[in-house]
């Protein structure tokens, strides 16, 4: 399993969000992407996938997996309103989208892997493929 790390030099989506940040910082604050904190662990038999996604729903998460590319996309939309004897005086709106992808190469078992959603965390445990044994035997010599 491969993983661009975050703020790394070789992620490249991240040099782009970067490259127009004069202009980006013009925008108004509704338009704001995050990037929750992932922990990726190895186990013998799987590996574990865990992402922060305070705020979010369940129904807002959406994980894909495409020629061994597992994406894992979030969009978090929240609205606070403050009235004052039926005139609004406050009202502040925060929307952003996550996306994050790893690259698990071909040691894995696509089928069997499980998602959890629980108290703001995404859990993934995807198997990894049993390593077969290297087979060794005699030829005979004629």
């Amino acid at each position: 399993m491969n993983l661009i790390p975050r703020n790394s030099l070789f992620d490249f989506d991240s040099v782009l969000d970067n490259f127009w940040a004069p202009v980006n910082q013009q925008r108004a604050s509704s338009e704001v992407s995050f990037t929750p904190r992932v922990d990726v662990t190895e186990h013998k038999k799987n590996y574990e996938i865990n992402a922060e996604l305070p705020g979010i729903e369940k129904k807002d998460i959406e994980v894909t997996l495409e020629n061994g590319i597992l994406t894992i996309q979030a969009e978090s939309r929240q609205e606070e309103k403050q009235e004052e004897e039926g005139r609004l005086i406050r009202q502040e709106r925060r929307y952003g989208k996550f996306v994050r992808s790893f690259n698990l190469g071909t040691d894995v078992k696509e089928k069997d892997i499980k998602a959890e959603f629980k108290d703001g965390v995404l859990k993934l445990r995807v198997p990894k493929v049993e390593e077969k044994a290297p087979v060794s035997r005699r030829i005979e010599i004629h």
